[in-house]
């Protein structure tokens, strides 16, 4: 469901600009350090979330929204910390887009993100003393 909310955003926005449909991107986003920043961006982002849904579930929105706009800053990637954005950012010819040939290697990044930061989020709330 959220890649065909993507898919119909990219084609929204494109409309809305007089563009074609689907464009594929020929923003070149390969390598190690592109791949580190959408693991960390992805990292963080599923970090906040769970911490905030453990202290104030409320927060929530908040949290992700002031997260989201810092790690598009601090970030190589320019944070797409989700396939189905990585997957609309591919069909788009603008600045955000990112060039088929690296969508992978960013899944495979916030995949890896997403897992550790599950992983870490646990152990932090389970020890809150350490």
């Amino acid at each position: 469901m959220q890649i065909i909310a993507a898919l119909a955003g990219v084609a929204a926005k494109h409309l809305m600009f007089n563009e074609a449909l689907f464009t594929p991107s020929d923003h070149a986003r390969l390598g190690l350090s592109q791949w580190w920043s959408e693991f960390i961006a992805t990292f963080g982002l599923i970090l906040v979330i769970k911490l905030s849904v453990h202290h104030n579930a409320k927060a929530v929105p908040f949290t992700v929204a002031a997260y989201v706009t810092a790690a598009y800053w601090f970030t190589a990637s320019t944070s797409f910390a989700n396939p189905a954005v990585t997957l609309s950012r591919s069909l788009t010819p603008t600045f955000a887009g990112i060039r088929p040939d690296g969508i992978v290697g960013f899944i495979m990044a916030q995949m890896f993100g997403a897992f550790v930061a599950a992983k870490f989020s646990t152990w932090i709330i389970s020890n809150p003393n350490k």
